[in-house]
């Protein structure tokens, strides 16, 4: 033990004049049995790991199930040629995940062949990139519901129109078919106004975003048919926003609904609110924000629609009409907010960012 504290402290002063330690971008060095033998103190910060803990520690224990492999390294080491590779998932331990860029190159210390990783954290990058992408894919994708929830609907006004006028010229036992083309284009007709979701401007009001919550609260109290187990869990130094009421309302209920339909009576849903500072929305940065989180311990969203989670017509389930996440979006971007959901088996959390004036 002694002894690797010696060496450690050697190590230090060997780099401590060289520009690595003065790097932003985070270092690993690694000997030529690709063992850790250095660390600048931005990986240390990235890794939460001292140089003391990650010295002599195999890289494989940190770059698992990556395409950081072994053999790479070695033919690396064997004929100097470097090579980056982008959106690594680096799995240090159960809690702490990231992604990053990584460069790796061959460099040589006392003759001796060494290993040199440089990594930077793109994690806030790659997801301020999915978002403008999701954004403008969930737009056009509302646009284009929009123009075919209007061709649909002008015909069905005549359809409904005609079948009126033509009632009257009939007998009753006739009236009855008639009846059926009215009741069916009634119901299609109510389809249509919810594809096209809200089309009024919000009533802005400074309310207290508690109480909001607490009507959601006791309206899934006091309809729901399957006993839930809803907690809540608020802030209550936050300031009273400037929204509108029933839409917020409306948005978290949509929500609120979308996760006890997907759970049973032995999971959990937790309404949360914080203060979320520094947080980019639609390409703006907002100092400060109001954080309302929707937390269920249900099995999660199915993988195959978590990319369109948001748009018309996208459900998990088979009965489902997919259309209170999509209008919940709508209603938090008239609201210049945010909304988004990170999911795994075991966790799902949708999270609504308000911006709150000064």
């Amino acid at each position: 033990m002694l002894h690797q504290r010696k060496d450690i402290q050697q190590l230090k002063l060997r780099y401590q004049q060289t520009l690595a330690n003065h790097l932003v971008t985070a270092v690993l060095i690694l000997d030529e049995s690709l063992a850790v033998c250095y660390a600048n103190p931005a990986a240390e910060a990235l890794l939460i790991k001292s140089l003391s803990k990650l010295y002599g520690v195999s890289f494989e224990l940190i770059f698992t199930d990556t395409t950081i492999c072994k053999s790479r390294l070695e033919q690396l080491l064997a004929t100097g040629q470097e090579f980056t590779d982008s959106d690594i998932v680096i799995q240090f331990s159960e809690s702490h995940q990231f992604t990053a860029e990584i460069t790796a190159s061959a460099v040589e210390f006392n003759r001796i062949p060494h290993v040199l990783l440089e990594f930077k954290q793109i994690d806030q990058q790659k997801q301020l990139s999915l978002e403008v992408f999701q954004q403008k894919q969930w737009i056009s994708a509302r646009d284009l519901i929009k123009g075919l929830a209007h061709e649909i609907k002008n015909p069905l006004g005549g359809l409904r129109g005609a079948a009126q006028l033509l009632s009257k010229e009939l007998n009753a036992e006739q009236q009855e078919y008639t009846a059926m083309i009215i009741e069916q284009a009634d119901r299609l007709t109510n389809l249509v106004d919810r594809l096209l979701g809200p089309n009024q401007l919000p009533q802005i009001h400074s309310q207290n975003i508690h109480s909001v919550l607490e009507k959601v609260y006791q309206v899934i109290s006091y309809s729901s048919e399957q006993k839930i187990n809803l907690k809540r869990d608020y802030d209550p130094s936050i300031p009273v926003i400037e929204c509108d009421q029933e839409k917020i309302q409306q948005a978290v209920l949509n929500i609120v609904n979308n996760a006890i339909q997907a759970i049973d009576k032995h999971h959990n849903i937790t309404l949360r609110t914080r203060i979320a500072s520094n947080k980019t929305i639609n390409g703006k940065l907002i100092k400060l924000a109001v954080k309302i989180s929707i937390i269920d311990d249900g099995p999660g969203i199915p993988a195959k629609i978590k990319d369109t989670l948001f748009y018309p017509m996208v459900s998990g389930r088979s009965n489902g009409t997919g259309l209170g996440l999509s209008i919940a979006q709508t209603l938090i971007n008239q609201h210049h907010g945010k909304l988004y959901c990170h999911s795994r088996p075991g966790r799902t959390e949708f999270v609504i960012l308000l911006p709150l004036t000064q």
